[in-house]
């Protein structure tokens, strides 16, 4: 049996969505949450996906997850809570939002009651997750695939996120003095250092985690989820791909910068760097595009990617196990790729949430998974019928 490392053993939600009040007791096997379209399923995924950094997987407000009853938002904010196994260790993780007397909202998290930064936090967990929103990444705008790669980058670095967060801000303020013309050359200056410093950091980040993907993808055995091969089309991740240090990059984004200003400034926005990057992935069985491959064969190579992913996060000497969160992934599969899935999960270690609108989607799982019917916002245990 494979280590399991970091898992869930129990999970509780209050007022988070449509859950009142869900606790949910389970063991380290694949969670697989079976229910009508609405009753709550993926808003448990969401809830998993909160323990980690960022907004979750439907990158969502933080006020907007407030459960919503009789068309009114129920006061007060939401919390989750989640007992965690970390080989053998007890872990108590807890993430809300707190509203103020003056109805002012802040996200508050602990771990072992203690106050926790996202950033710690997203040391302890890395979390993974598939969408039907992502099933066509491959061929949407390369702002989407970015922000898809980006989430797995995270799950190997963490403070991926920071980084990308300061990178953002730098660019609005720069984006800003142009707006507003005849920008102070002195302030560019100072607003290029730290843009071309996360920019840097962003590419390096980007470029190592591309060779630890791709190098478990090319461990993968032949089998129902086609390889892929990835690449990134971005001149500064090309540089760090090929070895150049984070210095020479900053140097070179710098440089890139000061020499773009009166195009940019005649533009009003910044035109070059790390947020016009884009990913690139190809059918590595048919040497095609993944934009070319069609829909079914899109959504193996992305499955491929995403099970690639978890094993070298697993793999790794710099994460526990990750949290693997694949929402509705058994219905867009047919019987032999779903029951290769669900072999691989079980021999994969972590643990795996699944979500899907019928119980017998999961049968192919027998015993090495656990179940639960999820109806209106309640959830029942369902023992397995072998």
């Amino acid at each position: 049996m494979p280590a399991q490392g970091l898992t869930i053993q129990r999970l509780a939600l209050h007022n988070f969505r449509n859950h009142a009040s869900t606790v949910l007791e389970m063991d380290s096997r694949p969670v697989c949450l079976f229910g009508a379209n609405g009753a709550g399923k993926t808003n448990l995924l969401e809830a998993v996906s909160m323990l980690g950094p960022g907004k979750g997987l439907r990158a969502a407000s933080l006020p907007s997850l407030v459960r919503v009853d009789g068309g009114e938002t129920v006061q007060g904010g939401w919390a989750i809570s989640a007992r965690m196994d970390d080989d053998g260790l007890d872990r108590q993780i807890s993430v809300g939002l707190e509203v103020s007397a003056e109805g002012r909202t802040r996200r508050i998290a602990k771990l072992d009651d203690a106050p926790v930064s996202q950033t710690n936090l997203a040391e302890l967990i890395r979390v993974v997750w598939l969408t039907p929103a992502m099933d066509r990444v491959f061929a949407g705008p390369a702002g989407d695939r970015r922000k898809f790669y980006d989430r797995q980058v995270l799950a190997h670095i963490p403070s991926h996120g920071s980084v990308s967060a300061a990178y953002e801000k730098a660019m609005r303020e720069r984006n800003a003095l142009f707006e507003q013309g005849r920008p102070d050359p002195s302030w560019l200056d100072a607003l290029e250092a730290r843009l071309a410093e996360a920019g840097a950091a962003i590419a390096v980040n980007r470029a190592q985690a591309l060779q630890r993907i791709q190098n478990a993808i090319d461990a993968r055995p032949e089998g129902e989820f086609p390889k892929a091969d990835l690449s990134i089309a971005g001149e500064f991740e090309a540089m760090a791909l090929q070895g150049d240090s984070q210095e020479g990059i900053e140097l070179r984004i710098r440089d890139s910068l000061k020499d773009g200003r009166g195009r940019d400034s005649a533009a009003g926005r910044t035109l070059s760097g790390v947020h016009r990057s884009d990913l690139q992935v190809s059918h590595r069985p048919k040497q095609l595009p993944a934009a070319q491959c069609s829909t079914g064969e899109q959504k193996a190579l992305l499955m491929g990617m995403i099970l690639a992913n978890a094993k070298a996060l697993l793999e790794g000497d710099f994460a526990p196990n990750p949290l693997l969160l694949l929402d509705e992934a058994a219905a867009h599969l047919d019987s032999a790729r779903r029951a290769a899935l669900y072999d691989e999960l079980a021999a994969l270690g972590g643990q795996a949430w699944l979500t899907g609108t019928d119980a017998a989607l999961f049968d192919a799982f027998g015993d090495r998974a656990q179940r639960f019917c999820v109806e209106n916002g309640l959830v029942t245990k369902v023992e397995n019928s072998g």
